[in-house]
C-alpha cells in the first residue's frame, strides 16, 4: 500500500475509490460476524465464490464479507444490493438458487424472507406475513444506526471500502484544520458520554487528562466486555475496527497522546484479528506511526488480551493487567485521568465511546446533540446524547444487537425493535446495565432510556446488556444467578463484596429451595446496602442492584416463596408439582421424550407424570402446545 503523505493523498484516494463505485452494480453482502460465522457463513461465502464463478458473474457481482449486521439469530444472512433484499438462514445449498432466480432472474425467494411472528393456538408461533427489503424489518425499522451503520457493508479487513465511506475524514480534518483544544471542545459540546457505564462526559476527561502533569500520557480503549449476553464491542471491532482507530487517533491528537492500547476481552480472537489487520493496514498507509497526514502527530496502538476476568473491566483493575500485574481495582482517591497506567495521565474509553468522536467531527457537536435527551449546552451531565447500542436478548421475538436513540422507551425498544415478547407472553421485566443492573417493572417500561432516568429506577445502562424477561421468569431467581455471577467474578480484595455476595448468594439459594424466612429479607437489603457503601470498585457498589430492584419491585414473588413455598414464575424446581390435565390433553406425545422417562401414555390417550421419578426439570411444560400441563 502506498503511504498516504498529507491530506491531499487521502482525499485523492478516496476520490479514486469512489469513482471506481457504481451503485447500480449487484453486490451480495454476506454477514461474517461471530454469530453468522458460527452458523455456516464461512461456507455459505465460499458456496458464492464457486457458485458466481460457475455462472459467469465473478465480475458483474461483488461479494462482500462484512461484520455483523446485528439480526444474529436470523444468521447466516445477507442483503442483495441494490434491491436492499434481505435473506435469513441461509445455507450453502441455497445458494444455487439465490444465484439463478434472484440474482440472474430478480424473482424473490418468499421463504427465505423475515416474516412476522404469529402466535397460533397453544403459543405456536407461525409464519405472518414477509418483509423483503432490510429497511423494511421492524427490527431495522426503528433503529438510527450511526455506528452500526457501515458493519453490513463494508469489508472490515480493507481499509479502501472504509475510506471510500469517507473514514479518516474526520482524522484529516482534526490534524489540519483544528487545535487540541477546539477538539477538546467540540466533543464537550456534544455531550458524548462514555458508553462503557459510567456514562462520564467524555470531553471533561479529555481536558482533564491534557492539562494534567506528567509525560507520556496514554490512551486506551477497553474492549473487555464480560458481561453475560453482551457482544456490542466485539461486533464494532468485528464489522468496523477503523472507525475505533480513528476516534483513537483523534483523542490522542486532543489530549497529547502518542501511546495507544486496545483491551480485549481473550474470548474475542475475531475481533482481535480483525483489529490487527486494521491496525496494520493504516500503518502502511501512514494513518499510524510518524508523522501522520504529514502533520507532525506520533500515535502507535498496542493490542493487549485480557485474562478473562470480569472485574478487569473496571479502569484500574484494567490498567494492572496492562503492567504486568494482578488485575485488581484501587483506590479511586487519584484519578486515572491524572495517575492512571503506570502513574501517568491516562484516558480511559470503551469501544463505542470512540467510535462515536468521528461522527461528532464531521457533523458537529450542534447534530449529535439533537439526539437523545437532555440539554447539555451548560452542563455536560446535563443529558444522553447520541444513540446506544443495546444486546437485545431474553424472552423477545427479535434478539439482536439494535442501537436506537437515547430516549427511546423501553416498552419502545422491546415491542418495536424486538418484535414484542416472545410466544404471545406477557412483558413482566426488562433488565437493563448487565449484571449490576437492576431489573425495571413493566409498569415502569414507558420509561426513557438514559443515564439519569435508568439509575433513577435503581437499575443503569452499563455497556448495553438488555435482557426481556416474560411472566414464566421468577425474579428471586434472576437476582440469585447474577448474584452468583458477581460473587464468582469478584477480585476477593474487599472483604465486603467477596463476603457479602456470598452470603446474599447462600440467602437467596435457600429462599429458591423453599427454605427461607422474612427475617432473610431485611438480611438481604443490610447486606446489600454494606456491601454497595464499603466496596473499592464499581463492581461491589453496583452489585446489589439485581436483587435491590427485585425485592422493590417484585417483593410478592419473594413473600410467595417463603410464606407459600411456591415459586410464581414456575422455576424454581424444589417449589414445582407437574400435573397433565385430562382435558386439554390430546396424547400427541410430545412430552414422552422426558429426559428421565418419567412420562407414559398411549397415543391419543391422556399422558401420565410418575411423581417418583420427575426431576422437576420442566421438559414436559417447555414442549406442550396445548397448555396441559400445569405447574404448581
Amino acid at each position: 500500500m502506498a503511504r498516504l503523505a498529507n491530506r491531499e493523498a487521502l482525499e485523492a484516494l478516496r476520490s479514486e475509490l469512489k469513482s471506481q463505485r457504481d451503485p447500480k452494480r449487484r453486490q451480495v453482502s454476506i454477514c461474517m460476524g461471530t454469530g453468522c460465522k458460527a452458523c455456516g457463513g464461512g461456507d455459505l461465502l465460499a458456496a458464492f465464490e464457486s457458485g458466481l464463478k460457475d455462472a459467469g458473474l465473478q465480475d458483474e457481482v461483488e461479494l462482500v464479507m462484512t461484520g455483523c449486521h446485528g439480526f444474529c439469530e436470523r444468521g447466516a444472512l445477507l442483503v442483495i444490493r441494490p434491491e436492499e433484499i434481505f435473506y435469513e438462514h441461509v445455507t450453502p445449498a441455497q445458494v444455487p438458487q439465490i444465484i439463478e432466480k434472484t440474482i440472474q432472474g430478480g424473482e424473490v425467494i418468499d421463504k427465505l424472507l423475515y416474516a412476522m411472528p404469529k402466535v397460533g393456538k397453544g403459543r405456536r408461533i407461525k409464519r405472518g406475513e414477509t418483509c423483503e427489503k432490510e429497511q423494511d424489518i421492524p427490527f431495522y425499522k426503528h433503529q438510527q444506526r450511526l455506528i452500526l451503520g457501515l458493519n453490513g457493508k463494508i469489508d472490515p479487513t480493507r481499509i479502501e471500502d472504509y475510506i471510500a465511506e469517507d473514514g479518516y475524514s474526520a482524522l484529516a480534518k482534526v490534524l489540519g484544520d483544528a487545535n487540541p483544544e477546539a477538539v477538546i471542545d467540540e466533543v464537550t459540546r456534544s455531550g458524548l458520554r462514555g458508553r462503557g457505564g459510567g456514562g462520564f462526559p467524555a470531553g471533561v476527561k479529555w481536558r482533564t487528562v491534557r492539562e494534567a502533569p506528567g509525560e507520556p500520557k496514554y490512551v486506551i480503549c477497553n474492549a473487555d466486555e464480560g458481561d453475560p449476553g453482551a457482544f456490542m464491542d466485539r461486533s464494532v471491532l468485528e464489522g468496523n475496527p477503523h472507525s475505533v482507530i480513528e476516534g483513537m487517533l483523534i483523542g490522542s491528537y486532543a489530549i497529547g497522546s502518542h501511546e495507544g492500547y486496545v483491551y480485549v476481552r481473550h474470548e474475542y480472537p475475531l475481533a482481535v484479528e480483525r483489529l490487527e489487520i486494521a491496525i496494520g493496514q493504516a500503518r502502511e498507509r501512514g494513518l499510524l506511526g510518524e508523522d501522520i497526514l504529514g502533520s507532525g502527530h506520533v500515535f502507535e496502538i498496542k493490542i493487549n488480551r485480557g485474562g478473562g476476568a470480569f472485574v478487569c473491566g473496571e479502569s484500574t483493575a484494567l490498567m494492572a493487567s496492562i503492567e504486568g500485574l494482578v488485575g485488581e481495582p484501587r483506590a479511586k482517591h487519584i484519578h486515572t485521568a491524572e495517575q492512571g497506567l503506570y502513574d501517568k495521565p491516562t484516558n480511559l474509553n470503551n469501544v463505542e465511546t470512540w467510535a462515536n468522536v468521528p461522527l461528532i467531527i464531521n457533523q458537529g457537536a450542534e447534530w449529535y446533540t439533537s439526539i437523545g435527551t437532555g440539554d447539555v449546552t451548560d452542563n455536560p451531565w446535563g443529558g444522553s446524547k447520541g444513540t446506544k447500542i443495546f444486546s437485545l436478548v431474553g424472552k423477545v421475538n427479535n434478539t439482536g444487537l439494535v442501537e436506537v436513540p437515547m430516549g427511546m422507551s423501553l416498552r419502545d425498544l422491546v415491542d418495536n425493535v424486538g418484535g414484542g415478547v416472545k410466544a404471545g407472553g406477557q412483558l413482566k421485566a426488562v433488565q437493563t446495565g448487565g449484571p449490576s443492573g437492576g431489573c425495571i417493572p413493566a409498569s415502569l417500561c414507558d420509561l426513557p432510556v438514559d443515564f439519569d432516568k435508568l439509575t433513577e429506577a435503581g437499575s443503569m445502562m452499563g455497556s448495553g446488556g438488555l435482557i426481556v424477561m416474560d411472566e414464566r421468569t421468577c425474579m428471586v431467581d434472576v437476582a440469585k444467578y447474577f448474584t452468583n455471577f458477581l460473587k464468582d467474578e469478584s477480585c476477593g480484595k474487599c472483604s465486603t463484596c467477596r463476603e457479602g455476595l456470598r452470603q446474599m448468594h447462600a440467602i437467596l439459594e435457600r429462599i429458591t429451595q423453599g427454605q427461607g424466612e422474612m427475617a432473610d429479607l431485611d438480611t438481604l437489603e443490610e447486606l446489600a446496602e454494606t456491601v454497595h457503601e464499603a466496596s473499592l470498585c464499581a463492581l461491589g457498589s453496583t452489585a446489589a442492584n439485581p436483587l435491590l430492584s427485585t425485592i422493590k419491585y417484585f417483593r410478592d414473588e419473594y413473600e410467595a416463596h417463603i410464606k407459600d413455598k411456591r415459586c410464581p414464575g414456575k422455576t424454581c424446581k424444589e417449589l414445582l408439582t407437574f400435573k397433565i390435565l385430562e382435558g386439554p390433553c390430546n396424547g400427541c406425545g410430545a412430552c414422552l421424550k422426558c429426559p428421565v422417562g418419567a412420562i407414559t401414555g398411549e397415543k391419543k390417550k391422556l399422558h401420565v407424570i410418575d411423581e417418583s421419578k420427575c426431576v422437576r426439570c420442566g421438559f414436559c411444560w417447555e414442549v406442550c402446545r396445548f397448555d396441559a400441563v400445569e405447574v404448581e
